[in-house]
């Protein structure tokens, strides 16, 4: 009976041993916040390297995201977790939402999704697992859902 027992405890062990890798890409993992407050994967925003800035500006009459194209090498970088610099420039709200294009629709996509207001400043944490697991090719986009004809970016990931 004590074998039996042991032999049970020691299967349900092994089977949520083997389950717990499916929940961690199914996380999402990104965290949004402010660079005093904010925490991705146990460090602080403050703690880390901000790896890109992005800028919501008006150039005439057209709103983009600046700049159109960053490019993040891994090669050269440790394994921290990726953190990006959000602002606002704009004199009106404006949203932020970065995703993987190729598999926006799946349950384990990668993405970020905000609105900022005028002047406001968010910090973005993504652990560099997430950034690999959950994306099928080296191509984030960024966009404003908020307004289609806004204009865009991508981030290149040199892996």
């Amino acid at each position: 009976m004590g074998k039996m027992l042991a032999s049970a405890l020691f299967g349900f062990v092994v089977i949520v041993a083997g389950a717990v890798p499916s929940f961690a890409l199914q996380a999402g993992g990104v965290e949004v916040g402010d660079l005093e407050t904010g925490s991705v994967v146990g460090q602080r925003f403050g703690e880390l390297d901000v790896d890109a800035q992005l800028f919501a500006v008006e150039i005439g009459n057209l709103k983009v995201w600046y700049p159109p194209m960053t490019v993040i090498d891994f090669k050269v970088r440790p394994g921290r977790p990726v953190v990006l610099k959000v602002t606002n420039n704009s004199s009106g709200e404006h949203g932020f939402l970065l995703t993987d294009q190729t598999t926006q629709q799946a349950p384990t996509v990668l993405k970020a999704e905000l609105v900022l207001k005028p002047g406001e400043t968010k910090y973005i944490g993504i652990p560099t697992s997430d950034l690999f697991y959950a994306t099928q090719g080296n191509t984030l986009s960024y966009r404003c859902q908020l307004h289609p004809g806004h204009v865009g970016g991508k981030i290149i990931m040199i892996k």
